[in-house]
């Protein structure tokens, strides 16, 4: 197959200029274990689409007999969606559920009304040690669904589908890209792809989709005459057809959808339309009233104590 051709802003005029409507540039959190860098939410931008949290994890080495121990927490009308480049991570969840997830494979957890999760190194995996690489993104969901039942899917590396053509290869891990959908049916029309590029190659990304943004994971690309190099956001200006060049090996993962109607509210792991809904989730879970992840019932995160209320997600968020 062939990729369609789509007309392409050149430097120097008003529609290459206002190509890229925001850049933003991670701020590194430290979580203990690793460092992550967070791109959203920024002071910049609260959301791209349905996704309001978006985390870049590692690049990190671990030796033997280290890895990742996140315990058991709650979240609430969010869903969570885990990709990793390289390396593995064990979930457990409170439906039960017990995956592990490796490269290219998608780890989608919709909270609804509540769920609690751990993520964890196996113990086989600590024996020798790994590097971990991957993104973790949340998405909020739609007001009537807020509080749908919770659930959790898995799709392993084959089940998702990749288009392979002139340099570039797509795996479609949300929505539609080149006449290709994704099995995954997320809550609001979604897009994510995971797309690496060889270098000279060109991908036009069309403007099907009213939000879209690109975060560069490796090597360097071009839009409308302008260089990107990896661990930068780059949201999209709506309406636009644009074209993204390979100056090397490169890859970054593509990603929007429709956006939300009306801002949403975060703190800590909870995420909502409605800030008295954080509070009452915040007294639930200091009370004990959430359920229990099977297999890790003896460990769990306690609630923060004097973070303030929920806020309107921006830079300002609170998350440990």
């Amino acid at each position: 197959m062939s990729w369609t051709p789509c007309p392409d802003p050149v430097l120097g005029d008003k529609d290459g200029v206002n190509a890229i409507e925001t850049l933003i540039i991670p701020r590194a959190v430290d979580l203990g274990e690793m460092e992550v860098r967070r791109a959203l939410p920024s002071t910049k931008r609260q959301m791209v689409g349905p996704f309001i949290f978006f985390d870049q994890m590692g690049p990190a080495e671990f030796l033997t007999d280290q890895g990742i121990d996140v315990r058991p927490h709650p979240h609430i009308n969010l869903a969570t969606l885990t990709y990793l480049f390289e390396g593995e991570i064990l979930h457990r969840d409170s439906l039960g559920t017990e995956q592990t997830i490796r490269p290219g494979a998608v780890n989608w957890m919709r909270a609804g009304k509540g769920i609690v999760h751990s993520e964890r190194t196996s113990e086989d995996r600590r024996k020798n040690g790994q590097r971990l690489f991957g993104i973790q993104t949340w998405m909020a969901l739609p007001e009537e669904q807020e509080e749908s039942a919770p659930e959790f899917i898995h799709y392993g590396e084959g089940e998702l589908p990749v288009i392979e053509a002139d340099g570039i290869k797509a795996r479609i891990i949300a929505g539609q890209m080149f006449g290709k959908t994704s099995a995954l049916r997320t809550a609001s029309e979604t897009l994510y792809g995971d797309v690496e590029m060889q270098a000279g190659s060109q991908m036009p990304i069309d403007a099907g989709y009213e939000e879209r943004a690109l975060y560069t994971i490796s090597g360097e690309i071009e839009i409308a005459g302008d260089r990107f190099e990896p661990g930068q956001l780059l949201v999209l200006r709506p309406g636009d057809a644009i074209t993204v060049r390979a100056r090397s090996n490169a890859r970054f993962m593509l990603f929007g959808g429709a956006p939300m109607g009306g801002p949403r509210y975060i703190w800590w792991n909870f995420v909502s339309s409605r800030p008295e809904r954080i509070e009452a989730a915040k007294q639930e879970w200091a009370r004990g009233r959430f359920d229990t992840v099977p297999g890790d019932e003896e460990d769990f995160i306690p609630l923060p104590e004097n973070q303030g209320k929920p806020r309107r997600a921006t830079g300002g968020v609170f998350y440990p």
